[in-house]
């Protein structure tokens, strides 16, 4: 495939070479998608023992000064001004009709506040932060780091082994460790539903640190395909698919992620973009929602596919959808009417043009594990 920019490369990239990776474009970067051991074993690794992921792709972005967590906190619908030291929260950026720019993590440094955000968003979201509160605080993107993800229930004791302090943390937690000679920036969180950690390394020691965490027998690399059939059996959306501009957090199921403080009656509520129109929502509910989908058939229900109700009519549309290998059959994510997103109400996905039955489901599909003490 031609393509007219040339893709960046993470710093890992010679070394998921080395271990037979299949390169695939994305978010404008060479990323791995699969090892030679394949999609449904790497999927297995993660969650009986331990992955290793590749997100050096993300956006990681510092902001500093005394200003910069009210500064942050006016962009976004959740409590970033009393976030405690060493603790990290998920958050979305909106617009001016209450739309979802991006998601992204936010942690209290201490000194400063540790921004991570989506590959795909990186630029935008930079530009974003510069606009509206570049002069309030100061926005630097720490392009000079990689970003590894350890995930699975074996995690833990690998992360303790290599740094002691780590066994301490639990979910959301956040802070400095020294491995292979450098300060790191590690946060116990991750995309799959496991236990895990998400480490912030300088570039130059990336490699060294990957090939330390993969000497460990319980760990092994894990591509793109995985990390999708892990984060998918997680219920937990995927930008630009799951959700975007055109959509809201409550119409996205995100309300959980809306703190109380930024709420009607709350003692910061609004002022943030799309606040009248997210209160306004969060009041008297939304046409349509996201919800979980389990297809009652082994034909695969992918992004794309409309859903129908019980008399043919159009009811929504599939986000994302694939095999479950945990679950051990198709799942999916897709927006519903609203009245028809009870867990249990049977729809069709439209699948080349034959239906296919659906029932609206709980999500997660696979309970999360995140470690809480």
């Amino acid at each position: 495939m031609e393509t007219t920019q040339a893709l960046a490369r993470t710093p890992l990239y010679n070394l998921h070479v080395e271990l037979g990776a299949r390169m695939v474009p994305f978010a404008g970067y060479e990323m791995p998608v699969q090892y030679p051991t394949g999609v449904l074993k790497e999927h297995a690794q993660t969650r009986t023992q331990a992955g290793l992921f590749d997100v050096s792709h993300m956006g990681q972005v510092r902001l500093s000064g005394p200003d910069a967590a009210a500064a942050l906190e006016s962009l976004m619908p959740v409590d970033i001004v009393d976030l405690p030291a060493n603790m990290q929260r998920y958050a979305v950026f909106t617009n001016e009709q209450g739309g979802i720019l991006d998601d992204l993590m936010v942690s209290n440094g201490g000194d400063h506040l540790f921004v991570v955000v989506n590959a795909a968003c990186k630029q935008q979201d930079i530009a974003h932060l510069r606009k509206h509160i570049g002069n309030r605080c100061t926005v630097e993107e720490l392009a000079d780091r990689a970003l590894l993800a350890l995930q699975g229930p074996a995690a833990g004791a690998v992360m303790a082994r290599l740094a002691p302090e780590t066994a301490k943390m639990v979910f959301m937690n956040t802070g400095k460790v020294t491995l292979v000679g450098v300060e790191c920036f590690i946060s116990r969180s991750g995309y799959t539903g496991e236990d895990g950690f998400e480490i912030s390394v300088p570039n130059d020691k990336a490699e060294e640190l990957a090939r330390l965490l993969l000497a460990q027998p319980e760990v092994a690399p894990i591509g793109l395909g995985a990390r999708d059939s892990l984060r998918l059996e997680a219920g937990l959306c995927l930008y630009g698919h799951d959700m975007d501009t055109g959509t809201t957090p409550i119409e996205a199921s995100l309300g959980w992620a809306l703190s109380k403080t930024r709420r009607e009656g709350g003692a910061r509520a609004g002022g943030y973009p799309g606040a009248e129109v997210i209160m306004r929502q969060l009041a008297e509910g939304v046409g349509r929602k996201r919800v979980g989908l389990l297809v009652k058939d082994r034909m695969p229900v992918r992004e794309g596919a409309e859903l129908v109700d019980a008399q043919g009519n159009v009811a929504g549309k599939v986000t994302s959808g694939g095999f479950g290998p945990t679950v051990g059959g198709p799942i999916a994510m897709g927006y519903v009417e609203t009245s028809l997103a009870a867990v249990g109400t049977a729809l069709q996905a439209i699948v080349r043009g034959k239906p296919v039955p659906v029932e609206v489901a709980k999500t997660p599909f696979t309970p999360q594990r995140y470690y809480r003490g």
